[in-house]
């Protein structure tokens, strides 16, 4: 694995470019094109799964027995990581309700 602070800065350019594309994808949404907002969704889950499997060979890291140095650094990316995951779930959720009002 690589340095931890290339590896925090992984997670944060991941979660963060899910969370632009969840973000942008409720933009969409409310202009109901929801095609777009489709492949949105499922880029932003390809970056956001990149992010959670860098978070997950940490986890595993100090699981084996292994240091995992804590900073403020990966406090922040492991907050980014969270947040996304948050917005994630709502996109889901406001991509419903904008279908529903579009019927």
């Amino acid at each position: 694995m690589e340095d931890m602070e290339t590896v925090c800065f992984q997670i944060i350019s991941n979660a963060g470019t899910a969370r632009s594309l969840l973000i942008e994808a409720i933009r969409e949404a409310r202009d109901n094109n929801f095609e777009k907002v489709d492949d949105m969704f499922k880029e932003a889950n390809q970056y956001f799964s990149e992010a959670h499997k860098i978070h997950g060979q940490l986890i595993q890291k100090e699981a084996k027995g292994e240091s995992v140095p804590f900073s403020l650094l990966f406090m922040h990316a492991e907050d980014q990581l969270m947040s996304t995951e948050t917005i994630k779930h709502l996109t889901t959720e406001l991509v419903q309700i904008y279908k529903k009002l579009n019927d």
